[in-house]
């Protein structure tokens, strides 16, 4: 391991000043990615900014209608609270099957939306590939079973969070916090491709941390879903995050359909008024299956069977271009989906 200072500041204002006026200051929180990305000289440091315990960063709380989870919460703790578990089942179900025990003990919510990527190549001392100011992505002509389907532009990483999934269908924002003050942004802006940045994979400026992350009013249902090569301890291969505001499930204005019906069918049944699919394992970000999304709101949820699921999740990563090893995620992540919406609607087949 190459020598480093390790620093505990009081406060989020003081860890801000640390990180903002040193380039060779990082943010350490769980430790679980960085340190060994520190160990193999993927990613210099001179010093390690403790945050985990920032008091800024801690707790779940009520606010607003929805939640406010602090970015040191621990992966077990967030999988186990029960306002996440009633409200909020993706995010609960996302946080439980990621990596170990031991892991879910130590890593945080903002580590776990702030991890580096895990492709062979970048993780590899010895291969100066394009994330780490190289001149090409190494994995073109060698392993690309593991890397995304669409949206790669000279780099084809794949986003390896599962909590950033589930939050991408669950309508979360992320604060954060740096020098220049506080600022919130929608999940979805948060995390950045190769085509805007090579190098990083966030919108975090210098010296900024994530501080927590803020839930809407929870959707009537939802689901998390991943397939891994390993039963346990593994990253997804494909994930798949589905979450549903039914009619009755909210304000009057949200539930209304525009017929006086209040947001009910003709026979009496809820009516989808919001639906958010989200897809890991596929894209260098949280993917979007915004079609799928369009074709579900405003339909009677009765009036989904089998046949029209599986009709939806074949609008799923419609266009992708797969790399030469990697085509199965295109079956695997239109299953994922027409399983995971099957769940919430109670439609098997």
């Amino acid at each position: 391991m190459p020598p480093f200072q390790y620093i505990q500041p009081a406060s989020a204002d003081e860890a801000a000043a640390l990180l903002a006026g040193d380039a060779g200051a990082l943010p350490l929180a769980g430790a679980t990615d960085l340190l060994p990305l520190v160990r193999d000289g993927i990613v210099p440091a001179q010093r390690l900014v403790g945050i985990a315990s920032l008091p800024e960063l801690a707790g779940i709380a009520a606010v607003g209608g929805g939640l406010s989870i602090g970015a040191g919460v621990s992966i077990a703790e967030l999988a186990a609270h029960p306002a996440v578990r009633a409200g909020y089942a993706a995010l609960a179900q996302a946080a439980a099957g990621l990596a170990t025990p031991q892991i879910r003990n130590v890593g945080t919510l903002g580590g776990n939306l702030c991890q580096r990527p895990r492709c062979w190549y970048y993780r590899s001392p010895l291969i100066p590939c394009l994330k780490k100011g190289g001149d090409r992505c190494y994995a073109l002509a060698g392993t690309t079973k593991y890397l995304c389907v669409t949206g790669g532009d000279r780099c084809y990483i794949v986003h390896p969070s599962d909590t950033a999934v589930a939050l991408s269908a669950l309508d979360a924002g992320v604060e954060l916090y740096g020098p220049g003050g506080m600022r919130r942004l929608p999940i979805g802006d948060f995390f950045t491709g190769p085509g805007v940045d090579l190098l990083r994979e966030n919108a975090l400026r210098p010296g900024e941390i994530v501080r927590r992350v803020e839930l809407p009013a929870a959707p009537s249902r939802s689901v998390y879903l991943k397939v891994r090569e390993r039963e346990s301890g593994d990253f997804a291969l494909v994930s798949a995050a589905a979450a549903l505001w039914l009619s009755g499930d909210g304000d009057a204005a949200d539930g209304d359909n525009g017929d006086g019906a209040n947001g009910d069918s003709a026979g009496g049944g809820p009516i989808i008024r919001r639906a958010r699919v989200a897809l890991g394992g596929v894209a260098p970000t949280p993917y979007r299956a915004r079609e799928v999304e369009e074709r579900l709101t405003g339909r009677p949820a009765a009036a989904l069977d089998a046949d029209a699921l599986s009709a939806l999740a074949g609008l799923t990563l419609d266009g992708a271009t797969p790399l030469p090893q990697n085509g199965y995620k295109l079956p695997m992540a239109r299953g994922l989906v027409r399983r995971a919406l099957g769940r919430l609607l109670g439609v098997g087949g």
